[in-house]
């Protein structure tokens, strides 16, 4: 049995096959056969990863301080670190593959009991106020407008 002893020392199915000048496939069913929990090398398939572990390392550390929201503010941290840029479903993807998930935020209430009995006591305490004095007020504008993302989604760990 060439075929076992070849395989013991670490040949592969093809090497054995072109040895002993047999088929590849007799090789491969033999050693089926005779060593059916024999490790298999996966072949190297594929692209090679974009990011490094490194920087795969730099994008989850992002997300669990807190730094980063979601996958767009990730996504532009690490290309101001590394050379060539990647998307951010190349970064969604590696936050998947590192057991992060996609959920949508909890909807707060837009305001709470305190603060309606809040308004109405402004409302109240000024509502004799003309129009020249309420032109004395300066009001600020404090909503918060996305340019770029969405506050629906953030990453976080299964």
């Amino acid at each position: 049995m060439y075929i076992l002893s070849l395989a013991s020392n670490g040949h592969s199915d093809c090497s054995i096959a072109s040895k002993l000048d047999v088929s590849q496939s007799t090789v491969s069913r033999i050693l089926r056969d005779l060593l059916p929990n024999r490790p298999r090398p996966r072949p190297l398939s594929g692209c090679s990863s974009k990011l490094s572990p490194t920087s795969q390392h730099a994008i989850i550390t992002q997300l669990t301080t807190g730094r980063a929201a979601n996958a767009v503010q990730a996504t532009n941290h690490i290309n101001s670190i590394i050379p060539s840029p990647v998307s951010s479903q190349t970064v969604r993807r590696v936050l998947k593959n590192h057991s992060f998930k996609a959920v949508t935020k909890k909807k707060k209430p837009l305001l709470a009991a305190r603060n309606k009995k809040k308004h109405l006591a402004f409302a109240l305490k000024y509502q004799e106020w003309s129009i020249d004095d309420w032109k004395r007020v300066v009001w600020s504008d404090e909503t918060k407008i996305n340019r770029i993302g969405s506050d629906e989604r953030e990453w976080v760990w299964k």
